[in-house]
């Protein structure tokens, strides 16, 4: 599977999230990639805004939301909490 990563995604990577944060991301992500349904990833698409988009589970309240562009390549958008992902 290929993963890319918006510029947006790349921004709240360094500015929202503590290091251990961006290190469990980096562990969803790959646990992703092996398995992107595996039950700890709570992977589940959207509706609203984000309809159109997946979200999997990084543990806590932390999110990342991404969409499926192929059957082999996907694109993270967004990380966060729910309250930053889901602000008006």
């Amino acid at each position: 599977m290929n993963i890319d990563f918006s510029t947006g995604f790349d921004k709240q990577f360094q500015s929202r999230l503590t290091s251990q944060q961006r290190q469990q991301v980096l562990e969803a992500i790959e646990l992703f990639i092996d398995k992107p349904f595996h039950k700890d990833l709570r992977n589940h698409s959207l509706y609203g805004k984000w309809r159109g988009y997946r979200s999997i589970s990084v543990g806590g309240d932390l999110r990342l939301h991404f969409k499926i562009i192929t059957s082999d390549r996907v694109l993270f958008e967004a990380v966060g909490n729910h309250d930053q992902l889901y602000k008006n």
